[in-house]
């Protein structure tokens, strides 16, 4: 192990920052991060053993206790439960004789929800050692059980089982563009960089990640810091579920987002970039660093771009399993080799971003749109959307759909053009921005994708009329308790208290005082949170208790009290233990 960490160390140079690749590589390896690996760094990069442990307890993906050499992570996103996922992973269980959330006494394999693995377009999904393996079923379980029996490594399956498509239904004015390679830094030397940024600043383009702040503003605000060195990040940790249209822009558009990041770093006078991937697009990684390779050899990236003299490159980062890693400000600190939660603001990245120093964070979209409008100017990005929300809108779609996957659509398009767009019928309702955004019912389809209306980072997913609201609900209310940082008590209790909550009435023992007790909870989550993902996180329950008041009303059993679980259930295994079922032993339990 010492000559593994040392030639793992000497291959990250010692860097700090660099520490999220580094356990990454440990727990590759070791199938965990065991403490001797924690002692050697601790040692050799002068960092506490209290911080390393505090970053691996962060990550969903690292363990301090060994996990199965085949690492098996089931998508729990409510997209999958829609496909059956719950009866394929128990099959799978079966299959291969280990239980969930466990893992197999020889140590061979160990099987384990996650949270949206960002396939919700080819689900049930599932990450086999981090990797995507789309469109699961029976006959699939079956081929993966048998290769584990055989203990096969992975790179010797077949290629089919990781495979995954790129679904893009409907383009429009980004993706119907053509981009050449350094075309858009050409445009802009030509223009002039200071020029250029008025054309972005002309197109009103605005950040497509869904808080919508004005792109040329942002990049504005970073170039006049009087400090010199700045950085540019690309936000590719596109962990809301529902979406995955950065995924498709990565391996489908690669080129253009890199062109793009280059552009904002002749634009704001950068010379270091960086990509943060969203550990579940592990599948990416490669493919990105030879994108990003063969740039460097063909004068695009590196030193003296174009020979023009410029100076910028990009270094990919991979995040490990951490929701609230979406949020710039907690990117940031993992890029910086610590625990993502969110900072206090301000100061904002702009000024004091990584290192401290001003950085720009933007998502994959938006530096793509940059790069074309680079090209073909902001009178052109700017003629279509709305007059607060120009050009057009990728959207990830799936849900009750025949067609899900990739659409792009103006800005301004009533949610029921985009229905009928994808052949959605008999709609109940659409959650537009994933779980943190707003749910519509389908009396609200003349609504409108808009900054102004119905903003959205992309994700859409369509329910319908057969759906169970509250089985809705309680998906996204347990996915937001769950990847909660814990850092402030309001969410790290209150989303806790809420996702119980939700239980309780699902499970219908719900009483008028719990549904009060949840509007409450709401607020305070709403008010109290530390960051977007508290803030948010009882959105799905305030919006459909909105909409669908009596689906709620119709879950009160006691009008007056209501047990928030059931006594007789709760001493089931006292019974066992006394082997003991007679009536006696036995609680009767009902409210007035």
């Amino acid at each position: 192990m010492n000559e593994f960490i040392a030639q793992l160390l000497e291959a990250n140079g010692y860097r700090k920052t660099r520490l999220m690749a580094i356990l990454r590589a440990i727990q590759a390896t070791y199938f965990h991060i065991p403490k001797e690996a924690i002692t050697l760094l601790s040692r050799l990069l002068g960092l506490p053993v209290s911080h390393i442990i505090s970053v691996v307890d962060f990550y969903s993906f690292f363990h301090l206790t060994p996990r199965g050499q085949y690492d098996i992570l089931f998508s729990d996103s409510i997209t999958d439960h829609m496909l059956d996922k719950q009866n394929l992973m128990n099959y799978l269980s079966h299959q291969c004789q280990v239980g969930i959330g466990q893992v197999r006494k020889d140590g061979r394999v160990s099987l384990a929800n996650t949270a949206c693995t960002g396939m919700c377009d080819q689900g049930p999904a599932a990450l086999i050692n981090g990797y995507a393996v789309p469109r699961l079923d029976r006959p699939k379980i079956d081929l993966i059980a048998q290769l584990i029996e055989q203990g096969l490594p992975l790179t010797e399956w077949p290629e089919a089982i990781f495979h995954v498509d790129d679904l893009i239904w409907k383009t429009g004015l980004l993706l119907n563009s053509r981009l050449n390679a350094g075309e858009s830094l050409l445009a802009a030397d030509t223009r002039g960089f200071d020029a250029t940024l008025n054309e972005i600043a002309q197109s009103k383009l605005r950040g497509r990640g869904g808080a919508g702040f004005k792109t040329a503003l942002k990049w504005q605000m970073c170039a006049s810091e009087p400090e010199q060195e700045r950085f540019v990040v690309c936000n590719a940790d596109e962990g809301e579920p529902g979406t995955f249209k950065d995924r498709v822009l990565l391996n489908r558009y690669a080129d253009w987002l890199i062109e793009g990041m280059t552009l904002a770093s002749l634009l704001i006078k950068s010379q270091q970039g960086f990509l943060y991937l969203r550990g579940e697009y592990l599948h990416l990684f490669e493919p990105l660093q030879a994108k990003l390779a063969e740039r460097r050899r063909n004068g695009l990236l590196g030193e003296n771009i174009l020979g023009k003299g410029w100076s910028f490159d990009i270094e990919i980062c991979l995040g490990a399993g951490s929701y609230i890693c979406g949020e710039e400000s907690a990117l940031i600190e993992s890029l910086e080799g610590r625990s993502g939660i969110a900072r206090n603001r301000p100061p904002y990245p702009v000024t004091e971003g990584y290192l401290n120093k001003p950085t720009i964070v933007d998502n994959v979209e938006t530096f793509i749109a940059a790069a074309h409008i680079a090209i073909q100017g902001g009178a052109w990005f700017a003629a279509q959307g709305t007059e607060q929300s120009s050009g057009t809108k990728i959207l990830s779609i799936c849900g009750d759909t025949p067609q899900p996957g990739i659409y792009e659509v103006p800005f301004g398009t009533p949610i029921a053009s985009i229905l009928e767009d994808c052949l959605a019928e008999d709609v109940l309702g659409v959650q537009v921005g994933g779980p943190s955004g707003t749910f519509i019912s389908n009396r609200e389809f003349d609504r409108r994708l808009a900054f102004e209306d119905l903003p959205s980072g992309g994700s859409f997913i369509i329910f319908n009329k057969q759906r169970n609201i509250l089985e809705i609900v309680r998906n996204f209310t347990h996915f937001f308790a769950d990847e909660s940082c814990g850092f402030c008590t309001p969410c790290r209790v209150g989303t806790i208290l809420l996702s119980e909550q939700i239980d309780k009435l699902y499970d219908g023992y719900g009483s008028v005082g719990d549904i009060v007790a949840l509007q409450e909870l709401g607020h305070l989550l709403k008010t109290n949170s530390h960051c977007g993902l508290g803030q948010t996180a009882a959105n799905p329950m305030l919006n459909t208790l909105a909409r669908y008041p009596e689906i709620y009303q119709s879950k009160i059993k006691f009008p007056h009290f209501g047990p928030g679980f059931n006594l007789d259930e709760a001493l089931q295994a006292a019974r066992k233990i006394a082997h003991r079922d007679d009536s006696e032993a036995h609680l009767s339990q009902s409210g007035d």
